[in-house]
């Protein structure tokens, strides 16, 4: 069964569609039968970062029925076991997707025939995207230094975390929970999802437990990128702890992400950084993401979220 990991963040130019194109070209490497799936709905550019001005076929072949298996989708790059399902090719619709038709995207990636599926996903917190993000075995959390990136990366984590608290606690006991809660503030407001676990585990302890036992079972890792070198090199670490100290779930620092002004170029030159500037301190960055990211690889636990 294919290993799904998926990137993402709560605002545009983080750098996810950068890290997920050299975390595919570096698992490639390695040998791993990688594919690279663009879920970034209206906003699709993956392709451009491997050299294709137009991809035969995409997502939008596997949802018109043009091809039955979205593996038949894939389209191999010119690095050796790297392919892409592309979404260029989608209506500008693609983005409001039906549930029907999210489910049988999330249904089709978890049938996928390859070892490594790495997902792109757009800016925002739709529930499109935190039900792709939750699709996977493993989330990765892309932000830069800059105190609007972090604060957004923040409350997509909170987005994330409080859909799939709903989609343990299902949708009549969430909102019970929820209104109970807001009786009690002086705003009626619910800030937290953190403070909707905190109230199951105190009033009803047997189902808090079950609660926090499911969300136990969430991964996640967080990648710091464009990091310079006046900035805190433990930042990363920093964020790390408060996020694990405030959620029941687990989170790993995987590392900073040198800034480059030669990303750029090889955004332009339609290229793979880590193969057209391999000896720079980002290549070597990247590398060493993509190393912690495959030593899990022989493993194969349950999605982090889970659908029915």
């Amino acid at each position: 069964m294919a290993r799904i990991y998926a990137i993402g963040g709560g605002k545009g130019g983080s750098g996810k569609t950068f890290l997920a194109a050299n975390l595919g070209a570096l698992a490639a490497r390695q040998g791993h039968n990688t594919v690279l799936v663009d879920l970034d709905l209206g906003g699709s550019n993956l392709h451009s970062l491997l050299g294709f001005r137009q991809v035969e076929k995409g997502l939008n072949s596997y949802l018109n029925r043009t091809v039955n298996d979205l593996s038949e989708a894939a389209v191999p790059t010119e690095i050796p076991n790297l392919h892409i399902i592309s979404s260029m090719d989608c209506s500008l619709e693609i983005g409001n997707l039906f549930y029907a038709q999210k489910m049988k995207i999330i249904n089709a990636i978890r049938r996928l025939p390859f070892d490594i599926v790495f997902i792109d996903l757009g800016a925002g917190s739709t529930y499109n995207v935190l039900d792709f993000f939750l699709l996977a075995h493993e989330g990765i959390f892309v932000f830069t230094p800059e105190p609007t990136s972090i604060q957004n990366t923040v409350q997509f984590i909170k987005a994330v975390y409080l859909r799939r608290v709903k989609q343990i606690l299902k949708q009549y006991d969430f909102n019970k929970v929820v209104k109970e809660l807001a009786w009690e503030t002086e705003t009626g407001v619910v800030r937290s999802p953190v403070d909707i676990v905190d109230r199951i585990m105190t009033k009803d302890p047997v189902r808090g437990v079950l609660l926090e036992r499911e969300l136990r079972k969430l991964v996640f890792k967080l990648v710091l990128n464009q990091h310079r070198k006046h900035i805190d090199v433990a930042l990363g670490h920093k964020i790390e702890k408060v996020c694990n100290r405030h959620f029941y779930a687990g989170f790993q620092f995987m590392g900073n992400i040198a800034y480059d002004e030669r990303v750029h170029n090889s955004v332009l030159a339609k290229t793979i950084f880590a193969n057209k500037y391999p000896y720079t301190p980002t290549s070597t960055d990247l590398k060493q993401a993509a190393d912690l990211v495959m030593k899990k690889h022989d493993m194969a636990p349950s999605p982090i979220g889970k659908y029915g």
